[in-house]
């Protein structure tokens, strides 16, 4: 199969494609012909050396999720039979013309959906899924603070959002990016082009004073100590990104006074019963809502492969507006 692979720690530049062996699906596993992949800010940290793949998977090849088709079966596998489409997260991998992954990782592709759509579902909605719903507590009429409101995970959270009933507020640091933010329902946005970032008082305003009562950061840095004073008494902060720094200056005593409750929270690492208990939750309670139209995947632009280079570049450069898929075959 081909590959496209790290060769050295570096940009896009330093991509390579190779031949590797096909894999071999084992016990509970699938062989996946990959139709399509999208892009994440992961890889270009693994690209980096920055960001190591776990050590179940291969070092040098990149790609969190996929969509395509099931080539075979290994024993004691039941769920999909070959010829099955499904997408899902992997640790790492995805960057190839094949790929293995557990059965129960595996979710089924909305019926008449396209590969490339597919693709650009599974990082950005299980990753909003998880931390706004089943970690953050997400409730109808809540309001809802979303940095970065833009990106693959931005928008997928929006949607989220608008599906269950609560109000969003989002960030973002171009006007023409907060512009497009209204495409999946986003009313309420601010402009964060200054450093430090200052939103609060816009939050507190468009909440009728009250503040956010969850945040998605995507962001970390210099935005959290901003975040902490936009909650309202009891809010939750959970911090799933930290393009913006790892570390910043913390007034310790809002949290306490308003009771704040803040969570990090990752997916890569995690073990494989947890992720299958994601995929699981993320097949009952979101495909529904994609086959009924409430959610639909947000893509910038779809790509060959050839282009992946370019494509790279034009995520770290901050200039997409949701996913960036690539076409693998």
């Amino acid at each position: 199969m081909k590959v496209l692979c790290i060769t050295r720690p570096g940009g896009p530049e330093v991509l390579a494609e190779e031949e590797r062996p096909d894999p071999i699906p084992g016990p509970g596993e699938i062989l996946v012909r990959v139709r399509a992949s999208a892009l994440n800010r992961a890889d270009l940290l693994q690209l980096r050396g920055h960001y190591p793949a776990p050590p179940d998977v291969a070092p040098d090849i990149p790609g969190l999720e996929y969509a395509g088709e099931v080539v075979a079966v290994g024993p004691r596998a039941r769920r999909f039979q070959p010829g099955d489409r499904v997408m899902g997260l992997v640790g790492g991998g995805a960057w190839s013309e094949l790929l293995v992954t557990h059965e129960r990782e595996a979710m089924p592709l909305p019926e008449g959906m396209a590969f490339t759509d597919a693709a650009a579902i599974p990082e950005a909605y299980l990753t909003a899924f998880d931390a706004l719903v089943l970690q953050g507590g997400l409730k109808p009429g809540e309001a809802v603070l979303i940095h970065a409101v833009a990106s693959g995970v931005g928008s997928a959270a929006a949607l989220i959002c608008q599906a269950m009933g609560a109000r969003v507020v989002g960030t973002g640091r171009t006007a023409a990016k907060l512009a497009r933010a209204a495409d999946w329902g986003v009313t309420r946005t601010v402009l964060c082009d200054m450093e430090p970032p200052r939103f609060a008082d816009a939050v507190r305003e468009a909440t009728g004073g009250r503040g956010a009562d969850l945040c998605l950061d995507l962001v970390g840095g210099g935005y959290v100590p901003e975040t902490l004073d936009a909650l309202a008494p009891r809010g939750r902060l959970m911090l799933v990104g930290l393009v913006a720094g790892l570390t910043t200056e913390l007034n310790l005593g809002a949290v306490l006074a308003k009771r704040l409750r803040v969570t990090g929270t990752v997916l890569r690492s995690r073990p494989l019963e947890e992720k299958i208990a994601l995929a699981q939750s993320a097949e009952r309670h979101l495909l529904p809502l994609f086959r009924a139209g409430a959610l639909r995947p947000v893509v910038d632009a779809v790509v060959p492969r050839a282009d992946i280079r370019q494509a790279l570049e034009r995520m770290a450069g901050n200039d997409s507006v949701g996913k960036l898929v690539v076409r693998w075959d």
